[in-house]
């Protein structure tokens, strides 16, 4: 069975990934006018709206689970959390817009794109990668600016395998 923090690290990245990815795609539509980067950038911003919400779900879930273990910095998955929860309500915004624009435009294929359509979608792929990298920031900090990672040897009384070197000869 997979844990939530496992199915969270899992299904993260399609949020970051796709809000890049349109806002990367609308800047080169900016550039080359063309309707199809203009649609494909409105698809990769509907795709990080579709995967928001699973993806603050499964953290939501995440949190209860881990239940602020010792090796986890006091505050750490508060500011993820609260810093992913102001992305996710900006990305459901920004994907159902994109969502209706695509729409829009494939219905109305000989229409150009309106300038408030084109503008709304490099506005809301600025706002949606920059809401959701620095998300993405703070949870990066849970685990690497873990304190275990300060130790200097592994704490005593650590189950076997646990990746924590043993004294015993035989291990190599």
């Amino acid at each position: 069975m997979i844990s939530w923090p496992y199915a969270h690290l899992v299904i993260n990245h399609f949020p970051v990934v796709l809000s890049v990815a349109g806002l990367a795609v609308a800047l080169l539509a900016l550039v080359f006018n063309r309707r199809g980067l203009w649609q494909t950038a409105m698809g990769a911003l509907t795709g990080a709206g579709l995967f928001v919400f699973p993806v603050h779900f499964t953290g939501d879930q995440a949190d209860e689970a881990l239940h602020d273990p010792w090796y986890i910095r006091h505050g750490a998955i508060d500011a993820h959390d609260n810093a992913a929860t102001i992305a996710m309500y900006v990305i459901l915004i920004i994907g159902a817009f994109a969502a209706y624009s695509w729409w829009r435009s494939v219905k109305r294929p000989a229409e150009s794109l309106p300038r408030w359509v084109r503008s709304a979608v490099v506005v809301g792929g600025l706002l949606a990668t920059g809401t959701v990298t620095y998300a993405a920031y703070l949870g990066g900090k849970i685990i690497h600016e873990s304190p275990v990672f300060e130790l200097k040897q592994a704490p005593a009384g650590l189950p076997p395998d646990t990746g924590a070197e043993s004294n015993d000869s035989t291990r190599r």
